[in-house]
């Protein structure tokens, strides 16, 4: 059915329609986007680009999605809430490439991460020689196993039939020994008790092994002597006591097991990613246990019979090794017609690899390792090659960790998938990226509560004659600096040989700011983990995750509320434990949660405010003690700034909790309201929130990695500011970072290179910023001298 224009009405539909839009803290947000093009969203950290595209427009059209599924698949996925707006039209359907680190899984690696090693296995299970099995022969994760006995199957008509089973294998490739892990673990005894000591006297140093509590019944119950000192017991006592295998036993009438220390401690914690562990644990784990790679396997994870198949001279474990770029070099020359199908998608796979810049990275590189932007690039390969048309992509900052040469490429992959016919969505703050859309949504103008708001729509050029924050920083361009900071000493690195590092010798120089610099890969986080991180004074801040549930907050994470508790509770008589919402205070509706979670089978959980609290948390009667005039929800709903100034004199004086403001507003998270969740920050505010809470530390180094993640242009120059007031106090600043403002503001530049994986790894160029411009002999220095029009 056309119309007048001769246009048909199913062609009318280019635009995606939002009204009224009110999640987190947009204002009523309307704005139109055009589909088949690529638009970036802009604005100051905090100003609601991510609760716009990702909360609004995507997480809609993910529930639109799932609500097409049947009651009894829906049970399985996450369920979604409806986002908080008015109308959504025109949606598409959304792929969301975000920046999550890929789960630290130690069983996880990149080739089981993107399919690469189902294929592989396959491959090998095929046309390896000598044959070893089906594709779980080759498969890490998957151990042998043999069964014997009768197997019953029961027929329709009542009588069963039986089966008897002997010895039968169902290989698996998972080592023995290590049980796919590539290491195994030793127990430094000595971490683990006192042997001076009784366990009465609290002999064992395992973190939560107090013998007030049901352990000390346990382990007496199991008939240890309780009053001998460990290094008198008997060898049948220290075997029983640490290596007891689970025994039922009987304690004041009650049934419990009792199983000995270290295989408890080796399932409590051993089974877990050391990084995902609360830190006092992680502190322990790494003092009492000793990893090595495993001896039988020599890191492979498989078994020796997986190890033997080979193809053309290489066995499995051979080609997960190698860099992708090489392993697709190698599969090129793979003739193998009966599985031509299999190669051909393994060579695209591999190839896309490389397309997006991943080429350095093995598929037995661990996927807890990577990066944000490696993962989030490794979470694209799966759609460049893809057939659909017509979808949104919405990007989270795609080039995050990425050098400006790196970034020329992304920004080509963004292109491609819009000329294909998508919708491309894009938060973004670095200009090159900016430039490249076909439309700008600015939002603004601050952040928090003083943003939400729609600034500016429409074309570059117009973004750039509008007067908002992001058009009047676009064109910024810091410059080389007068004169740098002589050092006051060098922290010397020699023979680093971490990954790819090819046998480096580096002198950092202390008492300045430092900056690494070089190509995606080309070794920079490996020189700095493996050959600076760990020593004395040494304080390293990644871009991790903060451990943490939804009751987590600034307030709770910073140790600030730990001040304004006391303040409360002295201003008003009563015990600190009132006003935690965590504690005494909570409300017993929502219990201190805020929100009550209606669990509905198969359909959406609802989360809705507390009727009882309305969302505050707290018990009514605690919330009739006041301090400085505001009760202690009024105090946790302020922003950073706002508490800043309300501590910082008048009957409200903290100097405690003033001090922890003053530094949290000083890293750019003046924003952050301090009762907000810390499962909503991104991944720049998380480290912002770490180097807060860590400049109290006593760290003569701090080594930042790419602190400007996720800080807008305007943001930078504060972060600049933060640095070198570090500096002038005399300590020592490394900033792993590819922003051209950063090292164009750095005493000293060491850059890495020239290529990455193993065209990687040495050091390319060491001086200062004057130098590498003048130079210009390696690619930073290039696009450096291009940044500052050198």
């Amino acid at each position: 059915m056309s119309n007048d224009t001769g246009v048909h009405a199913a062609d009318n539909h280019d635009l995606i329609r939002v009204h009224g839009a009110r999640v987190n803290n947009l204002k009523d947000v309307s704005v139109d986007i055009p589909k088949r093009r690529l638009t970036v969203f802009t604005g100051v950290s905090g100003s609601g680009k991510s609760s716009l595209v990702f909360s609004t427009i995507a997480a809609e059209s993910q529930r639109m999605i799932n609500e097409t599924y049947s009651a009894f698949v829906q049970g399985f996925m996450p369920s979604l809430a409806r986002p908080e707006v008015d109308r959504l039209e025109g949606l598409t359907t959304a792929i969301i490439v975000d920046q999550e680190r890929m789960g630290a899984n130690p069983r996880s690696t990149v080739g089981t991460a993107t399919d690469a090693n189902a294929m592989l296995r396959i491959l090998f299970s095929r046309v390896g020689q000598p044959h070893i099995g089906p594709p779980t022969a080759f498969a890490f994760n998957v151990p042998t196993r043999t069964a014997s006995g009768v197997m019953k199957t029961e027929k329709a008509s009542g009588r069963e039939e039986k089966q008897v089973v002997q010895n039968a294998v169902y290989q698996g490739g998972m080592c023995p020994r290590c049980e796919g892990m590539g290491n195994v673990s030793d127990f430094d005894l000595t971490a683990l008790y006192d042997d001076s000591k009784s366990l009465a006297d609290g002999a064992l140093t395992v973190p939560g092994y107090s013998m007030d509590g049901w352990y000390g019944r346990i382990f007496s119950g199991a008939g240890l002597p309780m009053d001998k000192p460990i290094a008198k017991f008997t060898k049948k006592e220290l075997e029983k006591l640490l290596y007891s295998g689970p025994v039922k036993i009987k304690v004041e009438g009650i049934n419990l097991t009792y199983e000995g220390v270290i295989p408890k401690i080796q399932k409590s914690m051993l089974s877990k990613d050391v990084d995902a562990m609360q830190p006092h644990v992680r502190r322990f784990v790494e003092r009492a246990i000793t990893f090595t790679t495993c001896p039988d396997c020599e890191g492979t994870r498989l078994t020796r019979e997986a190890l033997s198949s080979r193809i053309n001279g290489k066995n499995i474990a051979e080609l997960c090794q190698m860099q992708i770029s090489d392993l697709a070099a190698w599969m090129r020359d793979l003739d193998e017609p009966g599985v031509a199908p299999l190669v051909a998608g393994l060579q695209h796979l591999l190839d896309s690899f490389a397309e997006i810049g991943l080429g350095y990275l093995s598929l037995d590189r661990p996927a807890g390792t990577l990066s944000g932007g490696e993962a989030q690039r490794t979470k694209m390969i799966r759609h460049l090659g893809s057939s659909l048309t017509d979808v949104t992509y919405v990007f989270d900052e795609p080039t995050i960790g990425l050098h400006p040469h790196d970034i020329e490429r992304m920004n080509d992959l963004l292109l491609q998938l819009r000329d294909k016919g998508n919708t491309v969505l894009v938060v973004e703050h670095k200009p090159e990226t900016i430039a490249i859309g076909d439309h700008v949504v600015d939002l603004g103008p601050a952040a928090g509560s003083g943003g939400g708001e729609i600034c500016y729509e429409g074309s570059i050029e117009g973004l750039r004659g509008s007067d908002t924050v992001t058009g009047r920083h676009l064109d910024d361009r810091a410059q080389l600096k007068e004169k740098v900071r002589s050092s006051s000493g060098t922290l010397e690195v020699r023979g680093a040989s971490t990954h790819n590092l090819q046998d480096v010798d580096v002198d950092v120089p202390l008492g300045v700011l430092c900056v690494l610099t070089g190509v995606a890969g080309s070794g920079k986080s490996s020189l700095v983990h493996g050959s600076v991180a760990g020593r004395e004074g040494v304080v390293v801040i990644d871009q991790g995750a903060i451990r943490g549930s939804r009751r987590s907050n600034p307030a709770t994470y910073t140790g600030l509320l730990e001040p304004i508790r006391k303040a409360f509770a002295k201003a008003n008589g009563v015990k600190p434990a009132l006003f935690s919402s965590n504690s005494e205070g909570a409300c017993p509706a929502c219990k201190g949660a805020g929100v009550i979670f209606t669990e509905l089978g198969v359909m959406a959980t609802v989360e809705s405010p507390c009727e009882e609290c309305e969302g505050r948390r707290f018990q009514a009667s605690v919330l009739d003690y006041t301090f400085g005039g505001r009760n202690i929800a009024e105090v946790l709903a302020m922003s950073v700034a706002e508490a800043e100034a309300f501590f910082a004199d008048g009957d409200a004086r903290t100097p405690a909790a003033h001090k922890i403001l003053d530094r949290l507003a000083d890293v750019g998270l003046g924003y952050l309201t301090l009762g907000q969740p810390l499962t909503t920050l991104s991944g720049g505010e998380r480290q912002r929130l770490k180097l807060a809470t860590q400049m109290a530390d006593k760290g003569d180094v701090y080594v930042l990695d790419e602190p400007t993640t996720g800080l807008h242009l305007a943001d930078v120059e504060q972060l600049l500011g933060l640095l070198d007031r570090l500096v002038d106090s005399g300590k020592s600043v490394i900033v792993i970072e590819h922003h051209q403002a950063v090292m164009a503001h750095a005493d000293w530049i060491i850059d890495l290179g020239p290529g990455a994986g193993h065209d990687g790894g040495r050091i390319v160029f060491e001086g200062t910023p004057e130098d590498l411009v003048s130079q210009r002999a390696t690619l930073t220095g290039q696009h450096l001298a291009a940044y500052v029009g050198g």
